[in-house]
């Protein structure tokens, strides 16, 4: 049984300082961070972007030109648009990345693969995140080696049909399935957000023993690593370095239909900072 403790933090302007977005930094120093400051593009040197249809039966097509930072934001926009699929094939009835003849709605994944990963610390992102139907926002790791579910997975947020999400996957007996432990709360009810336009800050606590998922000052999921070893193979997934992702999905098999929801819809992120014990 999960408890769930709750103190709502509402945090509403940019520029709030480094004491008060992650839990207790004494200890630890600032291992990156991006302010997203500089406009244009998101630096090369930290992030590459995930093409196409990707996963999970989404309707989005993944595209660099999506995720744009400007005034000290990176916004990642959902679009609706009509393209033709370039990798469309009449022969390809299985694939369902390939069955489609057409793109209808664009966005953007980010991700720090190969260029930037790390092992334990406080991982921070301050957002406001869309909750519009058929919208589903995320910002997660993976581990560096192994497939998926091996690699291990952590949900720091992850959002759609209302409810906010804070989870870790690992793998079971079975190759290619995926253990979790998860929990799942209605996000507008804990937040007591009216509408789109409030920034919160999501924290990941994770050290050699567990992994602590924050939203403000509220635990979502505390994850006792002594639980999460990889039944195929003996490892734990979480005691390897991790690359960070942050999207915007829409539809797919969890975020509910877009149709009716309003477009661009866009997800927001202040800054993304990681914190590490010195030395």
């Amino acid at each position: 049984m999960k408890y769930i403790f709750i103190s709502i933090l509402f945090i509403s302007l940019k520029g709030v300082s480094q004491k008060n977005d992650a839990r207790n930094l004494e200890g630890y120093t600032l291992s990156w961070s991006d302010e997203f400051n500089t406009d244009g593009s998101p630096n090369s040197e930290d992030w590459s972007f995930e093409t196409g249809f990707v996963r999970n039966f989404e309707a989005q097509w993944y595209q660099a030109e999506n995720a744009i930072c400007t005034n000290g934001f990176l916004t990642i926009k959902g679009k609706r648009e009509l393209k033709k699929n370039p990798d469309f094939s009449s022969y390809s009835h299985k694939d369902w990345r390939k069955n489609r003849d057409s793109i209808r709605f664009t966005s953007s994944c980010l991700i720090t693969r190969n260029k930037r990963s790390w092992k334990f610390g406080k991982f921070v992102m301050r957002a406001k995140i869309p909750t519009a139907r058929g919208m589903w926002p995320a910002f997660w790791t993976l581990g560096i080696k192994g497939s998926w579910p091996s690699n291990g997975e952590i949900d720091i947020m992850e959002y759609y049909r209302e409810d906010l999400l804070a989870n870790a996957a690992w793998e079971s007996e079975i190759k290619y399935k995926a253990e979790w432990d998860d929990v799942k709360i209605n996000y507008k009810t804990l937040t007591k957000d009216s509408a789109d336009n409030q920034f919160h800050i999501w924290t990941m606590d994770w050290n050699e023993k567990s992994i602590s998922l924050y939203l403000d000052d509220t635990l979502i999921n505390h994850i006792d690593l002594k639980k999460t070893i990889n039944k195929t193979n003996g490892l734990n997934p979480f005691h390897q370095p991790h690359y960070i992702l942050i999207n915007l999905a829409i539809g797919g098999s969890q975020g509910g239909d877009p149709t009716y929801s309003d477009f661009p819809s866009e997800f927001v992120i202040d800054y993304i900072r990681v914190y590490q014990k010195k030395g």
